[in-house]
């Protein structure tokens, strides 16, 4: 293969190699480096087969590609990885070129499931957002009618007594208005771009919920100061992160009153990493760590789901709106729970 389609097999997300006729490395993408642990230096020229559990089974694909008795061969495998454990994949197998080259294509299995995940979540995202965005408009122009109804009537009545009731009307029409604006509120306002220090975005954070919890609750910070600025919108950012870590600290209410309730920010760079089906050069990790009773069990699959809480008098709109914001900056947000730890990590590209 020529060396410019080479090196555009280091934006596939996929494990690729491209083996000579002997089945030696000719060339190695880099997710593939990153999987092994190996620079694509140090493989060049060794036998790939002797990376595999069973090497016998690349060893037969080869040969048959060799005799070109099919355009493609698939099969399931396991590549030892960066600590020699087992990297179950699919493998495929196919003539690269009329030059003699093989390439062999792998896409691990738990990577597979991983993007399959977030496939499904974008898409429910997606469709929440859609949902919320008819729901919220249908529910505006009759609550406006309702309580302009209640405001004539209370004008009308005689009885001060009997104002009690439209003021309930018209109270609980104007909590339904500011829950319909919340909802909307992603969708009102135009991505304003600059850019953004992540650790200065942490820190504005932090200062206004140690505002609402100074006592009992302890902040860890551990940054990497090597994250460079980016592009994005720091108002949309600092909201997000902001209902992260108040959910946090909400869900430490106990801890908080025992007075060692802790919250984490961990800052870290990653490099050559793949998620919404794209790969990244580098990609900032942030995650909020705490050590509160963890999501529960009943909403785990469903914590970014909007009206979703695990809190009483919860809205349930603090994780869809924070999920919102950063897919609105190609990135993502998942969590990982349980008792006594709760992770809530923040994937975004950096240039």
């Amino acid at each position: 293969m020529k060396g410019e389609r080479l090196q555009a097999l280091d934006s596939m997300s996929t494990l690729v190699a491209v083996l000579d006729a002997q089945g030696a490395v000719r060339f190695a993408n880099a997710a593939l480096e990153n999987a092994l642990g190996l620079s694509r230096r140090t493989l060049v020229g060794v036998e790939f087969a002797t990376f595999f559990a069973q090497p016998a089974l690349l060893q037969m694909a080869l040969a048959s590609a060799r005799r070109q008795e099919a355009a493609g061969l698939r099969f399931e495998a396991s590549l030892k990885g960066l600590q020699h454990e087992l990297i179950p994949a699919h493998v495929n197998v196919a003539a690269a070129d009329g030059q003699g080259d093989i390439l062999v294509e792998l896409w691990p299995l738990e990577q597979h499931a991983r993007q399959d995940r977030e496939e499904r979540l974008r898409e429910q995202v997606q469709a929440n957002k859609e949902l919320i965005r008819n729901l919220a408009h249908e529910i505006k122009n009759p609550l406006g009618g309702i309580r302009g109804a209640a405001q004539l009537l209370e004008m009308e009545l005689a009885n001060r007594d009997l104002r009690e009731y439209t003021q309930v009307i018209i109270h609980e029409a104007d909590r339904l208005q500011g829950l319909v604006d919340r909802l909307l509120a992603p969708h009102r306002h135009p991505h304003q771009v600059g850019d953004v220090n992540i650790h200065e975005v942490c820190e504005r954070v932090l200062a206004l919920v140690l505002l609402e919890h100074p006592q009992g609750l302890h902040v860890e910070r551990d940054y990497d100061a090597s994250i460079p600025e980016f592009r994005g919108d720091r108002a949309q950012l600092i909201q997000a992160l902001l209902n992260i870590v108040q959910n946090a600290a909400q869900a430490l209410t106990e801890r908080i009153a025992a007075g060692d309730a802790c919250i984490t920010l961990r800052t870290r760079v990653l490099r050559q990493v793949t998620f919404g089906r794209k790969r990244y050069r580098l990609a900032l990790e942030l995650h909020v760590i705490d050590n509160g009773p963890g999501v529960p069990e009943a909403i785990k699959d469903r914590i970014f789901y909007p009206l979703v809480s695990g809190r009483e008098g919860g809205s349930g709109l603090g994780l869809t709106l924070a999920q919102t914001f950063v897919q609105q900056h190609d990135g993502l947000l998942e969590c990982e729970s349980e008792p006594g730890r709760t992770d809530f990590r923040i994937l975004l590209p950096l240039p």
